[in-house]
């Protein structure tokens, strides 16, 4: 189990001062909070805000570990909680029902899994679970299981929009109007109990703390951009068929099937004219499995993000995390299906590059804010 005393420190203090936010005996602890300390008290990689299945990445112990961070109240010895939203591609659920729905809607769950795990390829995953109760913590891990298609069993469910389910391992429920997944935790037999003192008056605390201190200057922010995995030539955002995910299908020249690249609209290059080098200056790009490619932006106008070989992007992009065979087109529905159709690019320094994936919208939202 990852625990540690400096974990174990840093969740007291945060919970000691649930009185900035509630009268409750049960500890406040924002999931993100919980996130935030449990990366920084076993030095993993912070992916809860990288879209993925997976919360965190850690080495440990000579294997790659993925991790799913829950952080929840309790109220007996287990809880149900959210572990996945499919809001892209919810009409298409709402054509099955019973059973059809309760796979269907696994198969995409377990889709989504594959995308991570080839995304960061970890040996092992599992989930990391805080759960709070009446001035305590308990502390416990999971399985992360894939949904068992062929062991999927209905349960029986007072709600016509809540569908309930099983598999051989886990319980599972889901919540049609929402179209969001739910997966019961268990406590399990051998939990870290932490005791938490909620301390009474906070404000007094953190005014005698920051009294004596000045203002510091903030840590610049680490420099990026997004870049949309379709075309924004069409209001449909589809995936073209001859260029960028698809440029292997272009025509005018024999083409080989592993020829892509990620489009980069020229309102990027107008925002950040010096966010990435010189066309076909070659710069390291690090995908999160920790692998580094060979990069350049190149074609007119520097329109397009390639690697050298060509294949390294495709190999990465289109058959790991895509999921594509060869000779398979990169469609908007494939995108919606596995809730993402950006990339993130983070900016070291002009030779050194890292990317990773983006939620739904994730770029229109982010030429909003910064236009």
């Amino acid at each position: 189990m990852f625990f540690n005393d400096n974990y174990a420190k840093l969740l007291k203090g945060m919970c000691s001062l649930t009185r900035l936010y509630s009268e409750s005996e049960i500890p406040y602890l924002s999931y993100r909070i919980s996130e935030n300390i449990f990366c920084r008290s076993f030095n993993a990689n912070n992916l809860a805000r990288k879209d993925s299945s997976f919360d965190a990445r850690k080495n440990a112990q000579g294997k790659v570990f993925g991790i799913g961070l829950k952080t929840f109240q309790m109220k007996g010895n287990h809880s149900l909680e959210k572990i996945a939203e499919f809001n892209a591609i919810s009409e298409r659920l709402r054509e099955y029902s019973g059973k059809k729905l309760a796979i269907k809607v696994s198969e995409a769950r377990n889709e989504r899994i594959n995308t991570a795990k080839n995304l960061y390829a970890p040996d092992n995953i599992l989930y990391h679970c805080v759960g709070r109760r009446k001035r305590s913590l308990s502390i416990f891990e999971s399985s992360y299981d894939p949904v068992s298609i062929d062991k999927v069993k209905m349960l029986n469910s007072n709600s016509g929009n809540i569908l309930k389910f099983k598999d051989s391992i886990n319980e599972y429920s889901y919540n049609i109007s929402k179209s969001t997944l739910y997966k019961r935790f268990h406590e399990g037999n051998k939990p870290r109990e932490i005791s938490i003192k909620i301390l009474e008056n906070p404000f007094q605390i953190l005014a005698e703390l920051f009294e004596d201190l000045t203002d510091q200057p903030t840590a610049k922010e680490k420099q990026y951009v997004i870049l949309p995995l379709y075309s924004t030539k069409y209001s449909d955002k589809r995936v073209a068929r001859k260029s960028g995910l698809n440029q292997w299908n272009a025509g005018g020249r024999p083409r080989d099937e592993g020829e892509v690249y990620i489009p980069i609209p020229r309102i990027v290059h107008r925002l950040f004219p010096d966010f990435f080098p010189p066309k076909d200056y070659a710069f390291n790009l690090k995908v999160p499995d920790g692998n580094t490619l060979k990069a350049k932006v190149c074609q007119d106008n520097r329109k397009a993000l390639m690697t050298n070989p060509n294949s390294a992007l495709s190999h990465w992009l289109l058959r790991s995390i895509l999921m594509l065979d060869k000779g398979e087109f990169a469609t908007r529905e494939k995108l919606d299906y596995l809730g993402f159709d950006a990339v993130i690019i983070h900016k070291k320094d002009n030779s050194n590059f890292s990317i990773d994936i983006k939620r739904l919208g994730a770029y229109e939202k982010f030429i909003a804010e910064n236009e």
